[in-house]
């Protein structure tokens, strides 16, 4: 068990007759749990899970993923064909000035918007190829994949590996690829003061008030730190490791064969993967220079741009709430990781028929990424019943949810086996507690050093 400055293993117990005050405080304290406070760390096998999901569920067919690349893209060239005329159709009626600007620009907001998540469907799909769960064919998936993920200047092979290191290390807080927790000490949080920090309940008012003077941000801040991770979360997390692992080399990134990410073996893979990049910027310089910037910027680059934020979005939010747990090398199973998720409603139907559910059936597909998405329904439905209470799912608007994400998912504590975010306040939502729901003895307790 990990120790840090100021801290040390439990205490053992006093002598017969001999009464710990504060022991007998700690344990009142924990018989206080309340329900919502308790988290039972699982201990299901990778068997007892796949067996939960009906068989038919992992059969996956070219024919049936392509006729939802057909509809995507149908979508998107009526869109287009829609945003085409815009100019043409105002120009029929006679409107003043302001009223034709503002209607001009709110049809091609609606455009914009539209495509963007057409576009974020399409990248659903991409990613499907990359789990091999489009057709049980590896060559066309990896075909499919990358024509799909070039076209959203995505590195096809390169996503595809490091994604694959994050479906084999979920919740882990060392191995994980991204959204890796920001620990107490990265964040510059002060050292604990008190014993209820060591679990981030009951934690004083006092104490509170002095971290949040340290740690808080104001909510203007909150949406601006909100709306640049949006808009760049996305690229920043290939070109530059944004959101990874804070153990790898500076300048980690997607793009070069020779990243802490791949093997020597992927060299060719990760060589095509930008070649398709590459041509698809070719394919934009050249509709610029035969066309004009605007066009392009409005009915490529602008829904390209709702597709980064969508994803970011998303992602972030399948992986970062204060009621989900992420484990150390010490406590971190496959199954534990692949739990260590949540899934959300988008937006109603848009989620389910546009994202084609990558929202709503996160927790199956990180179970069986090959599962495709069609069948991932009732792969989900199978495993609320098989889980229980070990199935996180919540409907509480994503909006909501991004906004009190990231106000309170400030940090966890270093050297700890079981870790729950901490707002600002350094106040956890949720401890880990074994199957008889006793505490998980992942912490450590406060004593003074001697």
């Amino acid at each position: 068990m990990s120790t840090s400055a100021g801290l040390r293993q439990r205490v053992p117990s006093p002598p017969a007759g001999q009464v710990d005050k504060d022991q007998l405080l700690r344990e009142a304290e924990e018989a206080e749990l309340t329900e919502g406070q308790k988290f039972i760390v699982p201990n299901f096998t990778v068997k007892q899970l796949l067996d939960a999901i009906p068989a038919h569920c992992f059969h996956r067919s070219a024919l049936h993923s392509s006729l939802y690349v057909v509809q995507d893209f149908i979508a998107l060239g009526l869109l287009a064909y829609g945003a085409f005329h815009i100019d043409p159709f105002l120009a029929k009626y006679n409107l003043a000035p302001a009223a034709y600007h503002a209607v001009r620009i709110a049809l091609y907001s609606l455009y914009v918007f539209a495509a963007g998540l057409f576009g974020t469907g399409v990248w659903v799909i991409a990613h499907e190829c990359g789990h091999q769960g489009y057709s049980s064919s590896k060559t066309i998936n990896n075909t499919v994949g990358w024509f799909l993920h070039s076209a959203l200047l995505v590195p096809y092979h390169s996503w595809r590996i490091s994604h694959g290191r994050h479906h084999a290390a979920t919740g882990h807080l060392t191995r994980d690829e991204v959204f890796v927790p920001v620990t107490r000490k990265d964040r510059g949080a002060p050292e604990m003061k008190e014993e209820a920090e060591i679990r981030g309940l009951n934690v004083s008012s006092e104490r509170q008030s002095e971290l949040a003077e340290i740690l808080e941000d104001a909510p203007l801040a909150v949406l601006f730190n909100l709306f640049v991770r949006q808009l760049v979360g996305w690229p920043a997390y290939l070109a530059v490791n944004a959101s990874g692992q804070k153990h790898y080399p500076k300048w980690t990134n997607h793009f070069t064969p020779s990243s802490i990410i791949f093997k020597a073996s992927h060299f060719w893979q990760i060589v095509w993967s930008d070649i398709g990049v590459v041509l698809t910027l070719s394919a934009l310089a050249y509709w610029t220079y035969k066309r004009s910037f605007s066009e392009m910027f409005v009915i490529y680059f602008l829904p390209y741009l709702f597709v980064n934020n969508w994803l970011v979005f998303i992602t972030y939010l399948q992986h970062t709430d204060p009621a989900l747990p992420h484990y150390s090398s010490n406590t971190w199973t496959f199954p534990r990781g692949a739990l260590a998720t949540i899934d959300r409603t988008f937006m109603g139907p848009i989620g389910a028929y546009v994202l084609h559910g990558i929202c709503e059936t996160h927790v199956a597909h990180h179970i069986s990424s090959k599962i495709p998405h069609y069948n991932a329904w009732e792969a989900t439905e199978a495993l609320r019943k098989f889980l229980g209470p070990h199935y996180y799912r919540s409907d509480e608007n994503m909006f909501v949810s991004c906004y009190k994400s990231y106000r309170d998912c400030v940090y966890v504590e270093d050297n700890q086996d079981i870790v729950f975010y901490r707002n600002a306040r350094g106040v956890a939502q949720r401890v880990a507690v074994d199957e008889n729901g006793n505490i998980s003895d992942s912490g450590v307790d406060m004593t003074e050093s001697k």
